[in-house]
């Protein structure tokens, strides 16, 4: 393997910051290089790369971030090395030799320098907030201050993976219906725009008289061919970009927040979903010794939806005064009434986190058998309106054939 250019920045003796370049084939190898000439880095980066902010934990647009999954199997991974004895720094080593991902391998290769160089692992991972986000790096400081990194881990990786497999499920419950549906408009405006003249055409030689239904279709075909249809996508496309822009600032983020939860059908899938991620995320945090504040400020940015992020914060406020969790959050009516009965529970009787388990556990149970019932009423609703499509176009180009044969007779 060809030799690379790293610059490294340390500090001499006197305390001012320097530079060093040297050659190497990879990271590891510049690491070990550093080490044998008794050189504490602070930062290690190619020489191509013009910012430390890029090499400590921004990388470039088209590096893909790691999902929910890829972070599991890390949290996993590294669960089972520091559970085998392995040094935590030669465990980090080891995952970014293995690691596919360009952003994933930066990250974890720049944490292991980082405790190699004496720093925690949870303070090097909060240098990398694209790749570890707030709540992998809570539980992780937590089990490092209370000595139990391993068992923390293995409750990371299954929460993310629980994560992981509720957003799966809701992909799948929303994805058929959007895939069907476009694929039903594609075939509508692919019939009307090319299908509907050409027979239009063929029925006006023959000196048929179109019905009002084919007409109304061979119009609507004219429309979609003129320029109209230019302005139409145009209208569409600048209607995206004002919705995105809206859901971007605080207040339209909120106002399109509460009109998704009052949805028929995906309004109580998501605050079912909503309950089962705040739940789940909150008896871990607390499970693993981090405190309610902090775990609530956690939750309040993963719940996923920004009218119950906006319960939790008002919730946060009372519990910092002395009042209680389950009160405050009955308080504001967001989440269902099972849920917080559970809660207060716990919180009377000390096991809060237990009973949010079991109640994470309820409604997981519940979004399976919403996701399962929704598809089975939605496949036949798609399969009809398809079919419905499909009927109107055909219709509207053998009616006319009923003039023809009149003309024969």
């Amino acid at each position: 393997m060809a030799n690379q250019t790293f610059e490294a920045t340390y500090k001499d003796r006197q305390g001012k910051e320097k530079s060093l370049k040297i050659q190497a084939s990879d990271l590891q190898s510049a690491k070990r290089t550093l080490r044998q000439r008794g050189i504490l880095a602070i930062s290690l980066k190619t020489a191509t790369t013009t910012s430390k902010t890029v090499a400590r934990g921004l990388s470039l647009n088209f590096e893909k971030p790691p999902g929910v999954r890829d972070k599991a199997v890390f949290a996993n991974k590294l669960a089972a090395l520091v559970s085998a004895g392995v040094p935590i720094v030669r465990s980090l080593d080891l995952m970014a030799q293995q690691q596919k991902m360009p952003m994933f391998k930066k990250a974890i290769s720049s944490v292991s320098l980082d405790v190699n160089q004496g720093a925690s692992l949870g303070s090097a991972m909060r240098r990398w907030p694209q790749v570890f986000d707030a709540l992998t790096v809570a539980m992780v400081e937590a089990g490092e201050a209370g000595g139990v990194l391993e068992e923390v881990l293995k409750r990371l990786a299954k929460l993310l993976e629980d994560n992981a497999k509720l957003q799966n499920q809701i992909r799948g419950a929303l994805g058929y219906p959007i895939t069907v549906l476009v694929i039903a408009i594609l075939v509508f405006l692919g019939m009307t725009i090319f299908l509907i003249p050409t027979f239009a055409g063929i029925f006006k030689d023959l000196g048929a008289e179109l019905p009002v239904f084919t007409q109304m279709m061979v119009n609507l075909s004219d429309l979609l061919r003129s320029s109209f249809s230019i302005l139409l996508v145009g209208g569409l496309l600048l209607a995206a970009w004002l919705l995105r822009r809206t859901y971007a600032t605080r207040q339209g983020r909120r106002q399109i927040d509460r009109f998704m939860l009052k949805l028929p059908l995906f309004g109580d899938l998501i605050q079912k979903t909503a309950t089962a991620q705040f739940c789940r995320t909150f008896s871990s945090l607390s499970r693993a010794g981090v405190p309610i504040l902090m775990a609530l400020d956690i939750v309040r940015d993963t719940v996923g939806n920004s009218v119950l992020a906006d319960a939790v914060e008002g919730s946060k406020l009372e519990v910092q005064d002395g009042g209680m969790l389950s009160h405050a959050l009955i308080r504001r009516n967001v989440f269902p009434d099972m849920a917080m009965s559970m809660l207060a529970i716990g919180e009377e009787t000390g096991q809060m986190d237990a009973m949010l388990s079991k109640v994470a556990d309820f409604y997981e149970d519940e979004i399976a058998a919403t996701v399962k019932a929704m598809t089975a009423m939605l496949e036949p609703a798609m399969i009809v309106l398809v079919g419905g499509i499909v009927g109107s176009i055909l219709l509207a180009m053998y009616l006319p054939m009923f003039s023809v044969f009149d003309k024969i007779k």
